[in-house]
């Protein structure tokens, strides 16, 4: 079968790699689609992850059919949609230095266990929004780390696939009010067709004024200058204006989570901020969220599969992976099979 591995910076191939059969405790799957991630992107970029550099499968966003299932595996059936747990690979993270990628064309789930290793979904999923599921599940996690619920006004900064996709999660959960905030236009379209309330155009609008209109306000710091209502900010964006923009808008002890890669460091005037007493979160993969932000999928498909950029055919993957390179070219590049 054939297999994408990063081969050396900057270098990827499409290799032949026998493929795998399924033991008595294994599940073995066909891929149907999967993801490109701004992390393979960046293994690309540096040749690979130890210790499987100039030789590292690529691919760990990936939907699936089970044709073999173990005698001893429980809980699926040849035939059944799935949805995989990289992180729980037996040999290796999945597409993350383990020794299989998602970028090709059969993975074995070892010792494979539902709820664990993989989740069984409805089939009429289409196959491209169930790829969705890992990096949804990233979002999920920033969105269950703010601790917004009913009720609470909430801005997404960056409406990338993250970003788009926590403004879902928000969503699902109950939040009041959801605005999303970012330059490009047609990303502002998008967030208002997954149903987001309403959204900001920081290069053309004062965000923190608008924020009062959209959301209302209250009193700052002893009656301080009235700030947003807003009770949680995310970043999906990691530039440093939106951490700028957030801490000079929040309200008093109003959260602020980062799901974001800063790729350089941020400078904070603690001083400035102390008066507030808000709450900085940090949020980082998926302890709990893989199989949890399925449901969100599950329910609102449509709207996720809006996060979606373009869909290349896996004997085109070189190209689908030059489009997911090239800056501005697409949001999401979804490989299919």
């Amino acid at each position: 079968m054939k297999s994408v591995i990063v081969s050396g910076a900057g270098s990827t191939e499409i290799i032949d790699v026998e493929q795998p059969t399924a033991g008595p405790n294994d599940v073995l799957v066909r891929i149907k689609a999967c993801g490109i991630c701004g992390s393979d992107l960046f293994y690309i970029h540096r040749g690979g992850i130890p210790p499987r550099e100039g030789h590292t499968p690529l691919g760990h966003e990936p939907s699936a059919e089970v044709v073999e299932v173990g005698a001893e595996v429980a809980g699926v059936e040849v035939g059944d949609h799935v949805v995989i747990n990289p992180m729980a690979g037996k040999d290796g993270i999945i597409g993350n230095g383990g020794a299989q990628g998602a970028l090709t064309e059969f993975v074995l789930l070892m010792d494979a266990r539902p709820g664990v290793d993989f989740r069984v979904i409805p089939s009429e999923i289409p196959w491209e929004v169930a790829a969705l599921n890992e990096p949804m599940a990233v979002a999920y996690h920033g969105v269950n780390r703010s601790g917004a619920g009913e009720g609470s006004k909430v801005v997404v900064f960056g409406a990338g696939p993250v970003g788009l996709g926590a403004a879902i999660g928000f969503k699902s959960k109950g939040v009041a009010h959801v605005v999303v905030v970012d330059v490009i236009p047609a990303r502002l379209e998008k967030a208002l067709k997954v149903g987001v309330d309403a959204v900001i155009n920081s290069a053309e609008e004062d965000v923190i004024e608008r924020l009062k209109e959209l959301q209302g306000s209250v009193p700052g710091f002893n009656g301080g200058p009235e700030r947003p209502a807003t009770d949680v900010y995310l970043d999906a964006a990691g530039v440093p204006a939106v951490i700028d923009t957030a801490l000079a808008a929040m309200r008093p002890r109003g959260v602020l989570t980062i799901v974001a890669v800063h790729k350089k460091p941020v400078q904070l005037d603690l001083q400035d901020i102390l008066t507030t007493e808000v709450d900085i979160r940090m949020a980082m993969g998926y302890p709990t969220e893989i199989f949890e932000v399925t449901d969100s999928i599950i329910e609102h498909w449509d709207k996720y599969q809006h996060i979606i950029g373009d869909l290349v055919p896996f004997s085109e993957v070189e190209r689908g992976l030059e489009l997911a390179l090239t800056p501005g070219a697409s949001d999401k590049v979804v490989i299919t099979f």
